[in-house]
């Protein structure tokens, strides 16, 4: 007898994870037609079967899915966790917003696609050694994983965007292409452009012009308060860093040079730091994470660090950072360098940024050739860095 699933709409990436799922655990699933969420599942029928009207599905335990330990499933929760709050999160808003479904604001889906970025960052770096999330084989984690890339492939992300990361696309074109996925997904065509803004609804957007009656009611609102004058928008306080002399050192210069720099790094990007380096007008400071014992799982390690950049946003026309996670095994030690506009770290950051308090800061002596190089090699992801390999290292720019 066939397991019924309650199903939204066909294609739902939800839907299609419990179809795969079926597929490897050899279960039938018969889809049960013209369910309507919002609708069906409010029903005396459904409410009987769910009390709290919700679609539930739940793997049982035992599942290879699951892996095959306890501390492989506990990895698979972890990656499922990844992909949802980093992944399908950030797609759905970057989607739904040029959509129309939300409102749409150029400085939010700049923000939504960084963080996307560094997910797909992330992903990128795990999928270089491995060719499934955990494991050897396909697990409820890829599942996941690939029916949230899926849309992303499908219908947001053209080949411009995934090129960045090949470790990605040869991971996604794996896993749909395995049988019992691709029976679910068919032939798989990635998008060859982003969706358009037209359909985006900007704030405030009027679906449908007012009625005249309406407008000639708002005309005559405008006519009583003729005379009145509004009160001036009071000028946006300014950064005190803007409030600082001028400095030497172009920031956005050395960014593109780092960017930029595909060879001789040493030699081009390290020499061309320290030549534009103003000792007056931005200071260097080393970070050392407070709590490396607790760095045991390196997917959890890498989002913490991962989270730490994307909370720094607000920084970034005063900052440059490097990140490094070292170490060949657990824990790993999380280790910084960051170049901040001014003598001292910014206090707005200290302030808004949480993370700050989690790691030991100390001053760069640049007079020191030590500190110096040490500050050098950061810069350049040299290995090995204190003796011992780099798991990862990430730039905040």
């Amino acid at each position: 007898m066939a397991l019924k699933l309650y199903a939204g709409y066909p294609g739902n990436k939800n839907v299609n994870k419990a179809l795969i799922v079926a597929e490897y655990s050899g279960v039938k699933i018969s889809v049960v037609e013209k369910f309507e969420m919002g609708v069906t599942n409010k029903t005396p029928e459904f409410l009987k079967m769910n009390p709290i009207g919700k679609v539930i599905a739940k793997l049982k335990a035992g599942n290879p899915l699951f892996g095959s330990s306890a501390i492989e499933h506990g990895q698979i929760e972890q990656w499922i966790d990844f992909s949802s709050l980093e992944i399908n999160a950030n797609l759905m808003s970057y989607f739904k917003a040029r959509m129309g479904r939300t409102p749409y604001f150029p400085a939010v889906e700049e923000a939504t696609m960084a963080a996307l970025k560094r997910g797909f960052d992330a992903l990128n770096t795990h999928l270089a050694s491995n060719t499934y999330l955990v494991g050897h084989s396909v697990t409820l984690a890829d599942i996941v994983m690939t029916c949230n890339l899926y849309m992303g492939f499908v219908r947001i992300l053209p080949k411009s965007f995934t090129s960045e990361f090949p470790y990605v696309e040869r991971y996604f074109w794996t896993i749909v292409n395995q049988p019992n996925i691709k029976k679910i997904f068919g032939d798989v065509k990635q998008t060859d452009s982003a969706p358009s803004i037209e359909f985006a609804k900007k704030p405030g957007q009027q679906k449908e012009k007012a009625k005249p009656e309406e407008a000639s009611k708002e005309a005559k609102k405008e006519e009583s308060v003729i005379g009145v004058e509004e009160e001036a928008p009071k000028p946006k306080a300014k950064n005190p860093l803007d409030l600082l002399p001028p400095s030497k050192m172009i920031l956005d210069d050395w960014k593109r040079l780092y960017s930029n720099t595909k060879s001789n790094f040493r030699e081009v990007a390290i020499k061309g730091f320290w030549d534009m380096y103003d000792p007056e007008g931005y200071s260097l400071w080393f970070c050392d994470y407070k709590y490396n014992d607790e760095n045991t799982v390196s997917f959890v390690t890498l989002n913490k660090v991962g989270g730490f950049l994307q909370r720094m946003d607000l920084a970034r026309k005063y900052a440059f950072g490097k990140m490094l996670i070292i170490g060949g095994q657990p824990p790993f030690k999380v280790k910084g360098l960051w170049l901040f506009r001014g003598q001292e770290i910014p206090q707005f950051i200290v302030d808004e940024c949480y993370d700050m308090e989690l790691y030991e800061w100390a001053k760069v002596d640049i007079t020191d050739e030590a500190q110096k190089e040490r500050a050098s090699q950061m810069i350049e992801d040299f290995e090995p860095f204190d003796g011992e390999p780099l798991l990862d290292a990430k730039c905040f720019k």
